[in-house]
C-alpha cells in the first residue's frame, strides 16, 4: 500500500500556513499580497488545531504529537504578540 498524499503533519502545517496568512506573515496565495492582520481568522485556525489536539490525543505518533504541540504553542504566542500590537501595547518594555 502506498503512502497517502496528505499526511497528518502536512494537514497541520497547511492550517499553520493559513494562520500565518491571517497574521499577515505570509502573502495570500490568491493575490500574492500580504493582507492586514485578521485576528478572528487566526484564532479560528488556532481553535481548529486545538480541537485536533483534543480529538486525536493518544492516536498520533510521537512526531505528529510533538509537531502539533509545538505549532499550537508558537501560534498562541504569535496571537498574543499580534493582539498586543493591535492594542498598541508592547510585550517587553525597553
Amino acid at each position: 500500500m502506498s503512502e497517502p498524499l496528505l499526511s497528518f503533519t502536512s494537514f497541520v502545517l497547511s492550517l499553520v500556513n493559513t494562520a500565518a496568512i491571517h497574521f499577515g506573515d505570509l502573502p495570500d496565495p490568491a493575490s500574492g499580497e500580504r493582507g492586514g492582520v485578521n485576528l478572528a481568522g487566526a484564532v479560528q485556525m488556532i481553535e481548529i488545531l486545538a480541537l485536533l489536539e483534543q480529538k486525536t490525543k493518544g492516536n498520533l505518533t510521537a512526531e505528529e504529537w510533538q509537531i502539533l504541540e509545538q505549532v499550537l504553542y508558537e501560534l498562541r504566542l504569535r496571537f498574543v504578540e499580534a493582539r498586543d500590537q493591535q492594542d498598541g501595547k508592547r510585550i517587553i518594555e525597553p
